[in-house]
């Protein structure tokens, strides 16, 4: 696994410095679209798919590829997410960042084997920051191995998603959840947010949307790390899953704190 990392990293290297930095506040008005309301997307999203795919097809040739920007022209992909081998792309994640011009925004690969993440790789090209992580094998910051520290805080740092949840269920995170925490605000870029558990800058993430172009890396680079993101009930983080809903966590503990108080909540729609 450590040699096909070592592919996956320079792939993801040239689609950074090929179709991302150099678009990096120097976007035109027209290089900017929206796929939804506050939801952009870039010349520099294309251009970094295309780049991905094509290299990730000859580096694995038998393995589907599900990309973000190649899922929202065919929505069908999403039914091959739980093939014998597919790779899962975000090309550019904080898009919205990235078209304001600000970070964070990074860059997402996974390997996926029948539905379970079995490689995860996150590029930030602003820092060069590489994290990956194989299934049973470790997380690794860079060249090194690393183990995911809570930040030591009291009461602990949580970064809740209320972006996608309805309004009964926001006003449920934010009164019976948030109170026991110090909230921070999300970085919307999953690239960001699992690295910030890990390196102990936040304790805490509840997310409500879980695509796996967004979680599948992250997540396993979190489990991997000895810190824990499953679905609020428990069950494992699948990438052919379409529920909503999923905690990540520094410790086993404080996942096990934030469920409980979790469980009284109204479910998400």
């Amino acid at each position: 696994m450590r040699a096909l990392t070592r592919s996956v990293e320079a792939i993801m290297r040239d689609a950074a410095t090929r179709a991302i930095l150099p678009r990096y506040q120097h976007l035109a008005t027209h290089e900017i679209g929206q796929k939804a309301v506050d939801d952009a997307v870039t010349i520099a999203d294309h251009e970094s798919e295309a780049i991905l795919s094509e290299a990730l097809a000859r580096l694995l040739p038998e393995a589907t590829i599900v990309g973000e920007e190649a899922v929202h022209a065919d929505p069908a992909l999403l039914e091959r997410l739980g093939d014998a081998l597919c790779w899962i792309v975000d090309p550019l994640d904080g898009t919205n960042n990235f078209a304001a011009g600000r970070p964070p925004f990074g860059i997402l690969v996974a390997l996926a084997e029948r539905g379970e993440a079995i490689g995860g790789w996150i590029l930030d090209p602003l820092t060069g920051r590489f994290c990956s992580a194989a299934r049973g094998h470790g997380a690794f910051l860079d060249d090194a191995a690393i183990c995911a520290r809570a930040s030591g805080a009291q009461p602990p740092i949580a970064a809740i998603s209320l972006l996608f949840a309805d309004p009964a269920r926001r006003a449920a995170l934010q009164t019976a959840i948030a109170p026991h925490y110090r909230t921070v605000d999300i970085p919307r870029c999953a690239a960001e947010q699992y690295p910030r558990i890990v390196l102990g800058l936040n304790d805490l993430s509840i997310f409500e949307r879980t695509y796996a172009w967004d979680h599948a890396a992250g997540v396993l680079f979190l489990n991997e790390s000895g810190g824990k993101a499953a679905r609020p009930d428990g069950t494992a983080y699948r990438v052919d899953d379409g529920r909503r809903g999923l905690i990540a966590a520094a410790t086993p503990q404080l996942w096990d704190e934030l469920a409980e108080r979790m469980h009284a909540l109204p479910a998400g729609h």
